[in-house]
């Protein structure tokens, strides 16, 4: 009996962000480790596939395995950036970014994903060392969102812990319905 995978849970594999509001200790360290291993989890779900493989969208209507690798690494030197201003300035309104045209550009169509890869992995040693230096009071910084409002560091950092499990499951569910 086979079963039939809705939209939605292509969509959200793991399900939408669950913000724990206000973050125990537990919790942000715990998302802080997912974080530090968003980098090796990306580079297992992309290892050893194709050309034709990494040209797959990763449901109807979705973007390719390639832009999605190529995507994480945007979106996260953009959280890092984010993080970096929320701790030097006092609540700084953050750039949002087009992240749909972003996955359109050459650079996504032309740059191999080991490029990619490597400067996830570059970016994610630079933004852990952060987190893990910071104080409490640092992930009660807060920084103006655009699109969400004033939010704190802990909620970007819950938000990019999920964001880069919720890209690496796109990968890995797609691999596992098609038997790659």
């Amino acid at each position: 009996m086979s079963t039939t995978v809705t939209l939605p849970e292509l969509s959200y594999p793991i399900g939408k962000l669950a913000y724990p509001a206000p973050m125990t200790k537990q919790q942000r360290a715990a998302a802080i480790d997912i974080i530090e291993e968003v980098p090796v989890r990306m580079r297992d779900a992309l290892r050893g596939l194709s050309p034709q493989q990494l040209e797959t969208p990763y449901r109807p209507g979705g973007w390719t395995v390639r832009q999605v690798a190529h995507h994480v690494p945007d979106s996260h030197m953009n959280a890092l950036i984010r993080t970096k201003l929320a701790l030097t300035e006092d609540e700084p309104t953050i750039k949002p970014y087009d992240e749909k045209r972003w996955a359109e550009l050459a650079d996504v169509r032309l740059t191999p994903v080991e490029t990619s890869l490597a400067l996830l992995e570059a970016v994610h040693e630079r933004w852990n060392h952060v987190l893990r230096a910071m104080s409490d009071s640092d992930f009660a910084r807060t920084f103006r969102h655009p699109e969400h409002g004033v939010q704190t560091v802990d909620w970007l950092v819950a938000l990019y812990a999920w964001h880069g499990l919720h890209h690496v499951a796109h990968i890995t569910s797609l691999r596992e319905r098609n038997g790659w």
